[in-house]
């Protein structure tokens, strides 16, 4: 038995998930809940006479949300507006009935309650920013509190009060279609992002007519889904479950979002909208979340299809008691939860606590004061503001994975350039998943932003090569090799259409689709460089293709500045400086594959491993003194999270720590000098990781506990400072407690999970 001592520390939650956020370059801030009065009303004052006044039809009533999108205003839906049985609407996305819809409810029903009225604003309203996963690769969530700020000012212009955003799930499986909604693999990172994108929509004051209710979602596991299959089962422990899944979430909770959306999925053979355990005991109990928790799209009724619920009238139960406050779409709670109070199956002291969120969000939100609920414009083109904030965004999510003897950037005096691939001109595509309301009029392709940069003096020989990325026509490959051969250089742009990724389109196989891998090798056969640009919503494997080319942009969906962003990085007006937020796998056999993982009693760092060419045949049935690892792929990914090349080289040295012991309590100071030794200013991600080597549960082989983005010119140098909690150090037992245990730690400094320079310190009683 180990004669390690321990030491264990048990924390509010609040409290430690704030000192773990402090650690870096992030922030996350608990909302103010004295703030809660507007134009001099006491809102819990407000909430208590309104719900005093209410029938518990009119409760249940604001428990409702329906959808509509197509602008005509039915009979049976304005009774059901006066008589006060609908509290939310989403997808009315015409302003006119949007504008009435609003008229009926506060004029004609009899309390005059406003509804909360929702649209999904995932990465942009009209001026569509880079899906979340991208902006996860800038690793600047300050970055993504602006382009949340812009859509809710464009969202709520349009009449639309609340969105369904930020998706903050967890993600280690690139199968899985909404990986491109969310931050990524990292607990850490997707905490930062989560809280900043809270602020961003909601801003200092939720009742100024110019921020939005956001909703953090999926809560919760929804990420962890078997197989990377969307809606599956997800089995996650305890302490897995609070250690990796809900940190985002509390995050969200501690930036003050209104509103948590339960997920599709089950978490341990219950389903998520009828858990307890989680929304319940950890949500609302432990956490002290006051704002509502609204279903996902029919996900109560679906509790029947997962074999949970018997029927709607059950599906109402389990749901008010689990702690669902608002139904989306289904019809249980309008159809039952009287029938279910009145038998006294539940108490209406459920329903008041319901209600009672709901009507604070909308007290919050100033709709009883608001004049914006009655006025609703679509908003025109998206203003230089917008567009800039969206150029610099997809700029510093747009990650260097391969730049063979410097090929990039290009220089502006070439004299002919192959534009090649079906992403090259397509305004619609590059726009990405959850695209409502951005219009592909208002982008700019990399075709455009070339021809633009690069003026008349270049020839540009461009053919799309396959008429879209699925497609398997190989009708115009000769065409695109003889544009290749007579070019000095190729731009390749490739990828998978919006389509491809986001919810319900998850995928078996990884690679580019259609034939654009055998485009690309028939294209790399030629002399002419190869510089592939890639515009995906999640980690492809391009392993193959990877060997045959010069040079890797992955531009992911970046949104309506598509083309400008990436002229700017291919011709040198700025270094990339993306990070990758997920792990690459070399194939689809590898996952699930992230950095966080468990060393094992057999780790493969630093042994000498057979692989399968180098068995011999009838080989003696043994492990081969083997490890944990595939004999055909080996161990190691194809790009690593944290990963990212720039068109400069950054040296980081003098890695220093205030102490090598630090007391449970207090802090440690870390400072590492990091030098750009190139040829270019550029932006340089620096990145913090520790490990726990001995602990009463296994820790990953590392943790990211701080990031801060830098820039250096030619020959700078700079002191790269970091704060690091001792408190931040624990992690949450089995039983769901938060411990932080003495002993020795491990801490590395670099530009990836991969770094190397390391030291090490102690946490003592």
């Amino acid at each position: 038995m180990s004669s390690r001592k321990y030491s264990y520390i048990v924390f509010m939650s609040s409290f430690v998930f704030l000192v773990m956020l402090f650690a870096g370059s992030c922030k996350s801030v608990l909302r103010d809940s004295s703030k809660d009065k507007i134009a001099g009303k006491n809102i819990d004052k407000q909430v208590e006479e309104l719900l005093a006044k209410m029938t518990l039809s009119e409760k249940i009533g604001q428990m409702v949300q329906i959808n509509d999108f197509d602008g005509v205003i039915s009979d049976e839906l304005k009774q059901r507006l006066r008589d006060g049985k609908i509290g939310s609407m989403l997808n009315e996305i015409v302003p006119e009935a949007n504008l009435e819809i609003q008229r009926i409810a506060v004029e004609e029903s009899r309390l005059g309650i406003p509804l909360i009225m929702a649209r999904d604003v995932i990465h942009g309203y009209r001026t569509i920013f880079p899906i979340p996963l991208a902006q996860a690769a800038t690793w600047d969530p300050n970055l993504a509190q602006a382009c949340a700020r812009i859509a809710a000012k464009e969202a709520s212009s349009a009449g639309f009060q609340w969105t369904f955003a930020p998706m903050m799930d967890i993600a280690r499986d690139p199968r899985w279609g909404r990986i491109a909604e969310g931050f990524g693999e990292d607990p850490y990172l997707g905490s930062c992002f989560a809280a900043a994108m809270v602020r961003g929509f909601q801003g200092d004051d939720l009742s100024s007519p110019d921020t939005i209710a956001a909703c953090a979602k999926h809560y919760v596991g929804y990420g962890a889904a078997e197989g990377g299959r969307d809606y599956d089962t997800a089995n996650i422990p305890e302490s897995l479950l609070r250690n990796v899944y809900l940190p985002p979430f509390k995050a969200a909770v501690d930036a003050g979002v209104a509103a948590v959306m339960s997920a599709f999925n089950e978490i341990n053979g219950i389903p998520a909208t009828g858990n307890v355990h989680t929304l319940r005991d950890i949500l609302k109990n432990e956490w002290g979340f006051d704002g509502f928790v609204v279903s996902d799209w029919k996900s109560t009724a679906e509790m029947m299809e997962h074999g949970f619920c018997e029927d709607m009238r059950d599906v109402a139960e389990k749901s008010i008691i689990a702690g669902i406050d608002m139904e989306m779409q289904s019809s249980a709670y309008g159809d039952y939860l009287e029938e279910l109070v009145k038998e006294g199956a539940i108490s209406e002291k459920l329903i008041d606590d319901a209600v009672r969120r709901i009507l604070r969000i909308k007290s919050r939100l100033g709709l009883f004061e608001k004049p914006s609920i009655y006025s609703a414009k679509l908003p025109g083109k998206p203003n230089e503001e917008a567009l800039a904030l969206a150029k610099t965004t997809a700029m510093k999510s747009m990650v260097l994975l391969k730049n063979n003897d410097k090929l990039l950037p290009l220089s502006k005096d070439l004299k002919s350039i192959a534009i090649i691939g079906p992403l090259a001109d397509d305004p619609y595509e590059v726009l990405g998943t959850w695209n409502r309301d951005g219009k592909p009029e208002d982008t700019i392709t990399p075709l455009a932003a070339i021809l633009d940069m690069i003026g008349g003096d270049t020839e540009i020989n461009f053919i799309t090569g396959l008429p879209y990325s699925r497609s398997k026509d190989t009708s115009e490959f000769a065409k695109a090799i003889e544009l290749a051969k007579k070019s000095q250089i190729v731009l390749f742009f490739a990828g998978e259409e919006s389509i491809l990724s986001g919810e319900a389109h998850s995928r078996a196989y990884l690679n580019l689709p259609g034939a654009q891998d055998e485009l690309i090798a028939e294209l790399a056969k030629t002399d002419t460089p190869v510089v592939l640009v890639i515009f995906a919503g999640r980690p492809l494997t391009i392993g193959d293709i990877a060997e045959k080319i010069d040079a890797i942009l992955y531009a992911w969906h970046p949104g309506t500045m598509t083309g400008s962003a990436v002229a700017d990085l291919i011709f040198g007006i700025e270094s990339p400086s993306g990070k990758l937020p997920i792990t690459f796998p070399k194939t689809e056999g590898q996952i699930p594959i992230y950095y966080n993982h468990k060393n094992t009693g057999r780790p493969p760092e630093g042994k000498q491993l057979t692989m399968i060419d180098d068995i011999p045949l009838r080989a003696y049935q043994s492990s081969l003194g083997d490890a944990a690892r595939y004999l055909d792929i080996g161990y190691k990914p194809l790009y690593p999270f944290g990963y990212g090349l720039s068109y400069t080289q950054f040296e980081y040295a003098n890695l220093k720590l205030s102490s090598d012991k630090v007391k449970l309590g207090d802090n440690i100071k870390v400072s590492v000098d990091v030098t750009n030794t190139g040829d270019m200013e550029a932006e340089e991600v620096v990145q913090l990781y520790v490990r726990d080597l001995v602990a009463s549960l296994t820790r990953p082989v590392k943790e990211l506990k701080g990031f801060k983005r830098i820039r250096l010119k030619k020959n700078e140098t700079k002191t790269v400072d970091f704060a690091l909690s001792a408190d931040s150090l624990g992690f949450h037992t089995n039983e769901g407690k938060y411990v932080v245990e003495a002993g020795k730690f491990h801490l590395w400094t670099g530009g990836s999970s991969e770094a190397e320079l390391m030291t090490e310190f102690e946490i003592i009683e």
